[in-house]
């Protein structure tokens, strides 16, 4: 089976469709898959669900599908660096599904596992547990969660080999992994492609059983936060 593919629009070809689920890894923008971001925007697809940690910024990652207003609905975690996302929720054109960070990572790691929920303590006695399922365990109350099945993951690793195994570099190993894990179909793009055999087992971060499709391209990195000081 072809995993390899020449841009992030042949690799994404067939697999978008309107109102569908979309996984994205990544944490602000350290480790995001922008050139399969870019690709979902130049689609046209319409009305997402996005879970991702956060939305990028206004113009970079996440947030270029903010500015087309190609999103309906993010479940996320942190939402403090992008103005237009705060605008559009604020408005009423932005669903919000608030998530605690190790809830909405274990969230996509039990959908990857084919958990279809799981209880949690974080967020009992909060908004964010309102609606759910409590049920008390060894004099505990807990709230059940479900896991997350994307119809589509879109992720960015560092190395893979030709059959897909992952390799991710520092702070991108973050939510990248368990992103990847929950998809029905997972896009990877790299930075690096090597002949299957070459990475040692030890150091593969996802295995390529997760993976269906990979793109290597150039990746800008920009820096989110940039804080300086005089020489």
């Amino acid at each position: 089976m072809q995993k390899i593919y020449g841009s992030a629009a042949e690799a994404l070809e067939g697999l978008l469709f309107d109102d569908m689920l979309i996984a994205a890894g990544g944490f602000g923008l350290c480790g995001i898959p922008e050139l399969l971001i870019e690709a979902v925007q130049k689609s046209g697809v319409k009305r997402l669900t996005i879970a991702s940690n956060n939305a990028g910024v206004d113009d970079f990652g996440l947030g270029l599908l903010l500015q087309t207003k190609q999103v309906r609905k993010m479940m996320s975690s942190y939402v403090g660096e992008n103005d237009l996302f705060m605008q559009q929720y604020l408005s009423g054109e932005l669903e919000i599904e608030f998530n605690p960070q190790g809830t909405l990572a274990e969230r996509m790691r039990a959908g990857g596992c084919g958990i279809p929920g799981f209880y949690t303590k974080t967020g009992v006695g909060t908004v964010i547990a309102e609606g759910k399922e409590h049920k008390d365990f060894n004099g505990e109350t807990y709230i059940l969660e479900e896991g997350i099945f994307a119809d589509l993951s879109i992720v960015k690793a560092w190395k893979a080999d030709e059959t897909g195994n992952l390799v991710f570099r520092k702070t991108a190993r973050n939510f990248n992994p368990p992103a990847a894990m929950c998809g029905k179909v997972c896009v990877a793009e790299v930075e690096e492609i090597v002949p299957t055999g070459t990475l040692d087992p030890d150091t593969i971060h996802l295995p390529g059983i997760y993976v269906h499709r990979l793109v290597q391209g150039e990746h800008e990195k920009r820096i989110e936060q940039r804080t300086t000081r005089a020489a």
